[in-house]
């Protein structure tokens, strides 16, 4: 396959096509000050956008390094085929109408077949999207008007969606773009391969991904390794559903893990952090940029409103952010510049008694700034530069700016409304390494993505990658949990019987109390299908003969529950198994205290999930109550993955529901396997 270099870095452009979105690449190109060639493609036309234009791809002068070819689905396939015959070196294709519009089309996907043929090894992005701009060398390939500029130096974004690239360019933020790129349906170039390449530029800080579906999970894997190793952190945009990744619901898993848990899952193993909106993605880009990952989550909050200083720490709840109290140190500082009529704590309210007074606000956030904090924030919000007088404010950034400058701890200036942080503010601040965040909602959330990716992390284990799906089979509860316990899971001592004659006297070998089921149903509960606690042999006998099943499994019951556990594995074609681990028994939907994670996993891995989870105080001892045994949890845990790793071909889905924890062990009191059926 070619190199993404001369598509993304182009020193000569071809703009294939008469219509009015051609136009507007020649357009963007001036406007952007590329100085390279560019070289309009038209078979009748003399001129396009006040350039000549040549009549095909093989009159042009030499082989362009990139093109913009906006012909119709059909001509663009031959378009391709002349440039890739021409040696270019590769080209956005504008055309919509392949794969995305096959249901109404018909042949979209054929059409996309088409082009990927004609293309071969040339390198092209989409096709149905605009293209790239690449705000750093100046070179727009793009066939509309955009709000980005020119920088040194800056965050690369990649998203499927053109329009949503559209909007991200006119972002008033202050967010320096590096470059925007839109992948379209990524037919042939997909963004972990263009996000690979962009991280290798010095000049770009971090890289953001709008992302609706992940097509290759080793490449993104790939991708997260590259940022990793660069030290650039990724900040994703939530990934959607993907039909592919549903399951048929028939157990407790499949309802509460699905794609979007898959992509969560996967993300977080590949250290990417994740914004739930827009305007948080861009936050938590441009904070990246401007200080990097977070040393730590403790932050200090200064204003001079009690309002907002409640605010913040209200808003701060749903995070994982924390405000260290003060230390002793911080707080002789405060008393000799504010005196002792403010009360001093963090987040702080210093009033405005040095309001107007621009030492003593840099002695406030220096004495705020002492303690070992990951940030110190500072509210403000600057008034109508045509209504307004703007030099009081402008010592508050001042102050900001020299603090960061002697103290060397990263400080942000927050405005409580998103449109009170005016652009030129915005662009000041970051020209002197302080982060303009708009909005305070949306600037804790990206301090806390921020103090996420600043966490020590190591390179993880290569992700076991589900074979493919299609018809499947569902074993019988008993072989289930023998296979299972051929991998080391505890299971209770039982035996399968055909007729109550049989249950009766497998009770004999057993021992009571008992439990009795009834074997090839799923949701056992719902259906009647289990009997609890049987004591005798006549209250079994009563059971069997009201389930009136096929077959019965009768077991031990196991005694001293601590806790119901659900532990699951899904598999997910879009990014690998996915395990969920929370809260089982009748109540896991209701519940719905899960916790997700990729395979493979550790012990480790498993304890930390473990503690996530809202039951975790009642397996920890709640109360003076017995703790679980959380290493028979995680034991089991590993049992369930050695299995799928043995049969990650043909595995689809494993639940065991519940695992019984108790003081001494972890006992897979039922259990269910669903294999892709070969026959």
């Amino acid at each position: 396959m070619g190199d993404l270099q001369r598509l993304l870095k182009p020193r000569t452009i071809a703009v294939i096509g008469g219509g009015t979105w051609c136009a507007n690449v020649i357009r963007e190109c001036r406007k952007i000050g590329f100085d390279g060639e560019v070289w309009p493609v038209h078979p009748t036309r003399d001129e396009i956008g006040g350039l000549s234009a040549y009549s095909s791809v093989e009159a042009l002068p030499s082989p362009p390094d990139a093109s913009f070819i906006g012909v119709n689905r059909e001509a663009t396939i031959e378009v391709v085929r002349s440039l890739r015959r021409a040696g270019a070196g590769g080209a956005i294709c504008f055309a919509s109408g392949y794969r995305e519009a096959e249901a109404e089309t018909g042949d979209g996907g054929q059409m996309q077949a088409s082009l990927l043929e004609a293309a071969d090894d040339m390198r092209f992005l989409g096709p149905n999207c605009y293209g790239l701009l690449n705000l750093l060398d100046g070179a727009a390939l793009w066939p509309d008007q955009h709000g980005a500029r020119r920088t040194g130096r800056g965050v690369a974004v990649i998203t499927q969606s053109s329009n949503m690239a559209l909007s991200m360019t006119m972002q008033t933020r202050g967010l320096p773009l590096a470059y925007v790129v839109a992948g379209g349906n990524q037919a042939q170039t997909d963004q972990a391969e263009i996000g690979s390449m962009l991280l290798e530029d010095e000049r770009v800080t971090a890289l953001g991904l709008h992302v609706e579906g992940i097509g290759d999970v080793r490449r993104f894997e790939t991708m997260a390794n590259t940022a990793r190793s660069l030290g650039k952190p990724i900040v994703a945009l939530k990934v959607g559903a993907s039909e592919q990744a549903q399951a048929a619901t028939v157990s407790h898993t499949a309802s509460l893990a699905g794609s979007a848990t898959g992509a969560r899952a996967l993300l977080a193993r590949l250290g990417i952090g994740q914004a739930e909106s827009l305007p948080v993605f861009l936050e938590a880009l441009k904070l990246l940029h401007v200080t990097g990952p977070l040393a730590s989550n403790r932050i200090a909050s200064m204003s001079c409103s009690g309002g907002e200083a409640s605010l913040v720490a209200d808003t701060a709840l749903s995070t994982g952010l924390e405000f260290p109290p003060l230390s002793e140190l911080q707080r002789e500082d405060l008393a000799k510049v504010l005196g002792h009529k403010v009360a001093l704590a963090n987040p702080l309210d210093y009033h405005t008694y040095i309001w107007r007074d621009g030492r003593a606000l840099t002695a406030c956030f220096m004495a705020m700034m002492q303690e070992d904090l990951g940030l110190g924030m500072v509210i403000l919000d600057m008034p109508h530069p045509d209504r307004c007088d703007r030099t009081e404010w402008d010592r508050v950034l001042e102050a900001v700016e020299t603090t960061r400058k002697a103290t060397g701890v990263p400080m942000a200036i927050v405005s409580t409304l998103p449109e009170n942080m005016p652009e030129d503010v915005s662009d000041r601040l970051v020209a002197n390494d302080v982060a303009p965040l708009a909005g305070i909602p949306e600037a804790l959330a990206a301090i806390d993505i921020a103090a996420q990716l600043g966490r020590p992390g190591t390179e993880a284990p290569p992700l076991l990658v589900p074979g493919p799906g299609g018809p499947s089979r569902l074993i019988a509860e008993a072989e289930a949990k023998a296979a299972l316990a051929a991998h080391g899971l505890d299971v209770p001592k039982g035996a399968s019987a055909a007729s109550p004659e049989e249950a009766v006297a497998a009770a004999g070998e057993i021992g009571f109390p008992l439990v009795l089921k009834g074997e090839g149903r799923a949701h056992k509960t719902e259906v009647g299908a289990i009997a609890l606690d049987l004591r005798d042999p006549a209250a079994l006998g009563d059971e069997v003969r009201r389930m009136k099943a096929d077959g019965y499994l009768v077991e031990e019951m196991v005694t001293g529950t601590v806790a119901e556990l659900l532990v699951g594995v899904i598999a997910d074609p879009a990014h690998g198994f996915v395990l969920t681990l929370g809260a089982g028994g009748t109540m896991t939907e209701i519940l719905e205290d899960v916790t997700s994670l990729l395979l493979p996993v550790t012990e480790d891995d498993v304890r930390v999930a473990l503690d996530r989870l809202r039951i975790a105080p009642v397996l920890s001892g709640y109360r003076g109550a017995p703790a679980a045994d959380c290493a028979g949890i995680a034991s089991a845990v590993l049992a369930v993955q050695d299995y799928v790793a043995a049969n990650a071909g043909t595995v689809l889905e494993v639940e065991v529901n519940p695992l019984i924890a108790t003081s001494t062990r972890a006992v897979a009191a039922d259990a269910l396997i669903r294999l892709r059926d070969g026959r």
